[in-house]
């Protein structure tokens, strides 16, 4: 069976995602997107299995030490400099391929669903490669300068859902920031 690949993240209106490592509107938090993040990607749907979050190695070094590793998941880090995975990562693949072989072969019995956390390569991987996809987006509805930014994605590709299981809907805010989450899945062609 195939499985769907997912990808989260959060984006202001220019699909800016990031800047010098942190999340754009660093030093302000945002603890209810960040609840709903470690929710959607901790969350499995089968009982006894984890889920996967799979990230690039600036994603890896831009969580805070004591958050490593992402718990509840098994955290797959690319890269193609090291050789062995950072401390308190599960495992190391260099690239985005090998990460969904691994999954396939040496975890398959433990693996849940598959989140794609960041950066931006690696969710234009995500969003090149083939099956279902499905891209859940935090809309933040204020700019803030940002040196890292999500690819572009053709609107063509994907379908906005209406709703899904867990996603808050409506307007949220937090800290005087509005923000939306959306979920796109992508169209089969």
């Amino acid at each position: 069976m195939a499985r769907v690949l997912n990808g989260i993240v959060a984006m202001c209106p220019d699909l800016g995602i990031g800047r010098d490592g942190n999340l754009p509107w660093h030093p302000t938090r945002l603890n209810d997107e960040f609840k709903y993040f470690r929710k959607m990607t901790a969350t499995a749907s089968e009982e006894g299995k984890q889920n996967v979050v799979i990230m690039g190695r600036k994603t890896w070094f831009s969580i805070p030490e004591k958050n490593r590793p992402l718990n509840n998941r098994i955290n797959i880090v690319l890269s193609r400099q090291l050789k062995v995975p950072p401390a308190g990562a599960h495992h190391l693949a260099p690239d985005f391929c090998s990460a969904l072989r691994l999954i396939d072969t040496e975890l398959s019995d433990q693996a849940d669903q598959v989140w794609v956390i960041g950066g931006s390569s690696l969710y234009k991987e995500l969003m090149h490669s083939q099956g279902t996809r499905r891209l859940f987006v935090t809309q933040v509805l204020k700019q803030f300068p940002c040196d890292t930014f999500f690819p572009e994605f053709c609107p063509d590709n994907y379908n906005l859902l209406p709703g899904f299981p867990g996603v808050p809907q409506g307007l949220q805010e937090e800290n005087g920031i509005q923000y939306r989450f959306e979920v796109y899945e992508s169209i089969a062609h």
